[in-house]
């Protein structure tokens, strides 16, 4: 996936070698959500030539009715064979750019936001490098939290069933290109991680769409369901996305120091206080749903406090150190983003927040290596210890004063998804939840 030396007449003859019968064109609506529509291969050459229209203005955040011709646009280097399609039937897919009827690039479609971003940085030499670990739940159905399994961390016995659900996805993604690292099960019952190799930024961004259609959709031929959804269950832990980033200068890892006692270089730290700095702000974006909240609460190893550490898992940021002396290892771990994101935006967001400590010379602060949930109040203000965002509520009040965000989404994003979640809220706090009904109605 993602061979950039990839060409249009390349595709075109691996499609005709493979028998290809459909192709599915894809790309993210505002809140990631993966949308699309499917070609056959006789069209192929002409939607290479002049891409495929389609209505806008029924996709979400996009186009206004009276704006509503889109054009998708697809990318040769994503092109892809789905090898859990039945042979008489292949399919092959690809992931579009959004573009106008003039052809220029569409401000409402989030892959160009992010490639807006990593242009930026490459015009100052840098290549942004991330690694994500996409957690994830595999339940019995799509109407319940029935969980396969009553395994924990690292179980590799009976305990784990859905092995072999994990172990198919995995043999898919290798098929489609996909590098994994490794995968595992997690610490909550039916809770699994599959790791993928870092790539640059664009790459990695296709990747994770990519990687959440395959999960629910082999899943789904295995006769089970699973989600992204980042907190299911009450009372265990929920789904995060820790990403992994380094940014580097060729060869050279810029984020390396081997002087310095935490081989941390100064643009390194520069960009962890840009995160931190600007973490409040982005939170609406790497936590965008009403439930990602329920997943931000103390107890459940999720990021809560604004800190970083080298060792200390209850940070927001931590520096890995499995290879500490290994240049090409050296990376920071922003722990807060879980996986139903827009990984386009997202991925935007951090390298933005980042680069603007290294502009700005945002100064770090020492790490903190005691667990933050049982500091004290007191502790914390003298720390200087802030909080996340509580609530999406109070993360939209955030975000809508931010200049950051305004500068890194551009106003149509910004307005539309400002907007939705505004919707979204409102639609929450209107409904009368299970909770209220167990807690007040025998005593009201």
């Amino acid at each position: 996936m993602n061979n950039k030396n990839i060409t249009k007449e390349e595709v075109i003859r691996l499609v005709k070698e493979n028998n290809v019968k459909f192709i599915r064109l894809w790309f993210a609506d505002i809140t990631g959500q993966m949308k699309g529509l499917t070609i056959t291969t006789e069209e192929l050459k002409h939607v290479f030539e002049d891409g495929m229209g389609f209505d806008g203005s029924s996709i979400k955040g996009f186009a206004r009715i009276d704006e509503s011709d889109m054009v998708a646009m697809p990318d040769p280097s994503t092109f892809m064979l789905l090898p859990y399609r039945p042979k008489e039937k292949a399919e092959a897919g690809m992931i579009c750019d959004i573009l106008n009827p003039d052809r220029s690039p569409y401000e409402g479609d989030s892959r160009h936001i992010l490639k807006k971003q990593l242009e930026k940085i490459e015009k100052k030499g840098y290549t942004l490098y991330i690694g994500p670990e996409l957690e994830f739940f595999i339940f019995k159905n799509d109407k319940s939290t029935e969980t396969l399994d009553e395994g924990s961390y690292f179980d590799i016995t009976t305990l784990d069933a859905g092995n072999e659900v994990r172990r198919d996805i995995i043999l898919t993604l290798k098929q489609m290109g996909v590098d994994v690292e490794y995968s595992h099960h997690e610490v909550a019952p039916s809770q699994h991680e599959i790791d993928l190799r870092f790539k640059e930024g664009l790459t990695m961004a296709d990747t994770v769409m990519i990687y959440r259609m395959v999960v629910r959709e082999i899943a789904q031929l295995k006769g089970v369901y699973a989600t992204f959804m980042p907190k299911p269950v009450y009372g265990i832990n929920g789904s995060g996305m820790h990403t992994h980033q380094s940014l580097f200068k060729g060869e050279s890892n810029i984020f390396f120091d081997i002087k310095d006692k935490h081989h941390l270089s100064t643009e390194a730290k520069h960009y962890i206080a840009g995160i931190m700095k600007h973490s409040k702000e982005i939170t609406l974006i790497c936590n965008q749903w009403v439930n990602s909240y329920k997943r931000l609460v103390v107890g459940y190893e999720a990021p809560v406090y604004i800190c970083w550490a080298l060792k200390n898992r209850s940070s927001m940021i931590r520096v890995p150190m499995y290879q500490p002396k290994k240049e090409k290892s050296t990376r920071i771990e922003f722990r807060s983003p879980d996986p139903a994101c827009n990984p386009y935006l997202a991925f935007a967001c951090m390298v933005s927040a980042g680069m603007k400590g290294i502009e700005k010379e945002y100064p770090l602060c020492e790490p903190l290596e005691r667990d933050v949930y049982h500091l004290t109040e007191e502790e914390k203000e003298r720390l200087g210890v802030e909080c996340l965002p509580g609530s999406l509520i109070e993360a939209i009040e955030i975000a809508e004063s931010s200049e950051l965000l305004k500068e890194t989404l551009g106003e149509h994003v910004f307005a539309n998804l400002l907007a939705a979640k505004k919707i979204e809220w409102d639609e929450y706090r209107k409904r009368v939840h299970e909770y209220e009904i167990k807690k007040y109605l025998p005593i009201l």
